[in-house]
């Protein structure tokens, strides 16, 4: 018989919130680190949900990475390191925690005992655990800064190199047997601002590290047509968002702030609050149906978006403009036709941009599906790509194809794979075609809150 000692559940315990987990902080002198240095490193228990430890090797490193404007800063990298490792490569998983809250970064919520605020990164998790049976050691870096500026693109690609360089720097302890090691990034929406970014900066920002590839889907490669396209919708509460990751100190915050001060109304004010204290769903709910550019929020109304300042820092957020930010590895884009956040034309003008100016690009529509039920129709593609990448298999020069099917096949990569690909199909199911349920489901939480 079970005594019911043995049969109690201990509730794990709650670390810090990274506002006040000394681990953050970077140790006095950090600046003068080359970028990629690491500055500190611990290892943890990750989780399911905060509740079910995921019985792999787990590592932290404090890296030291870059600001906007060139200063430097500090952030976290995650590493999941499998069984049986693979160890001359490893890939960089860009999580879509879109939030400028610090208690949503990924590597707060890996932890077991951390409340599980951010949705999208669990089911991110479930990916993940694809790549970790596959034999792949697995990087999810915190590319939004010690602040979490949610949007500004160069900011998180400087995190994910800079990531890559700290643990190409730890390959003693993770059994890397090169020093140069074989690299994939892949991202997904939020998290392919993050990808988009890194494979526009790899040649001039990091041109040493071996990276094999990149797919990105969902990709906002343009934040201003990401913008009007939600504004007043379900999906509004981005918008925010994104004002206050655009404001941050390291990123656009000294020209920014004096113009939140000036023409933000007090409901503008406390909606940009709002983000830094609450994950991604919690925004949308909040800033339901809304408009930024509404007079409620802000004074100069639709003319906010003609502000030089704004004008100026939304186009050096534009993917794909300057020749010099082109991706030399292989990239594959995928994006639905009738991505209901994301308009298609970001990724179309993206990719036409880079091909012309040479890169390798292959680009997959998808037309059935909506935004989040194409993360899951893509997962057979993009792991199959990075597996070409590795392999130095894919093509060079650009190809277009469009996938018409709405299935996700189980046993696709395999039937070690397959478990996990029936928990994403249940998924997939339960969003429904062309993520119809999103905005129903989004109207049921905003009548709960």
């Amino acid at each position: 018989m079970t005594s019911a000692k043995s049969a109690s559940v201990s509730v794990p315990r709650r670390s810090n919130n990274p506002d006040t987990d000394p681990f953050y902080q970077p140790p006095a002198g950090f600046a003068s680190q080359k970028p990629g240095s690491i500055l500190r490193e611990r290892s943890i228990t990750a989780s399911f949900f905060g509740l079910i430890p995921e019985p792999i090797e787990t590592h932290q490193l404090l890296y030291r990475t870059t600001a906007v404007n060139g200063s430097a800063i500090a952030s976290v990298t995650t590493i999941f390191k499998p069984w049986f490792p693979k160890t001359d490569r490893f890939i960089s998983f860009q999580t879509a925690y879109d939030s400028s809250s610090t208690s949503c970064v990924p590597s707060y919520q890996y932890q077991l005992g951390n409340p599980q605020t951010d949705l999208i990164a669990q089911l991110e998790f479930l990916i993940i655990q694809i790549y970790l049976l596959m034999g792949y050691i697995v990087v999810s870096p915190d590319y939004e800064g010690p602040e979490a500026a949610f949007a500004p693109g160069r900011l998180a690609g400087m995190g994910v190199l800079d990531s890559m360089r700290a643990v190409a720097n730890f390959k003693s302890t993770l059994g890397l047997n090169t020093t140069s090691p074989m690299i994939v990034g892949t991202g997904y929406s939020g998290g392919s601002i993050a990808t988009g970014w890194a494979a526009s900066l790899h040649p001039t920002y990091a041109p040493e590290l071996n990276i094999k590839g990149w797919t990105q889907g969902g990709t906002p490669a343009n934040l201003l047509g990401t913008l009007l396209n939600i504004d007043g919708t379900v999906f509004s509460g981005f918008g925010p968002d994104a004002i206050a990751g655009l404001s941050k100190s390291s990123t656009y915050g000294a020209q920014l702030g004096p113009i939140i001060d000036e023409y933000f109304t007090s409901e503008g004010k406390s909606a940009i609050s709002y983000t830094e204290s609450n994950c991604a769903i919690s925004d949308l709910v909040n800033f339901f149906e809304k408009s930024v550019l509404s007079t409620d929020i802000q004074s100069l109304g639709d003319g906010l978006l003609q502000d030089p300042t704004i004008a100026s820092i939304l186009a050096e957020n534009v993917m794909g403009v300057v020749k010099d930010e082109t991706p030399t590895a292989p990239v594959f884009v995928y994006h639905a036709s009738q991505d209901e956040i994301i308009p298609y034309s970001n990724a179309s003008t993206l990719v036409d941009s880079w091909c012309s100016n040479g890169a390798s690009v292959n680009f997959t529509t998808f037309a059935s599906g909506g935004h989040i039920t194409t993360e899951i129709l893509g997962i057979v593609d993009v792991v199959e790509f990075v597996e070409a990448a590795f392999a130095g298999k894919t093509t060079s020069g650009c190809a277009h194809n469009t996938e018409l099917s709405s299935a996700l096949n189980p046993i696709a990569l395999g039937a070690e794979i397959e478990p996990i690909l029936i928990d994403l199909v249940t998924i997939l199911t339960t969003l429904g075609k062309s993520d119809s349920n999103i905005s129903k489901n989004i109207s049921i939480l905003k009548n709960v809150v």
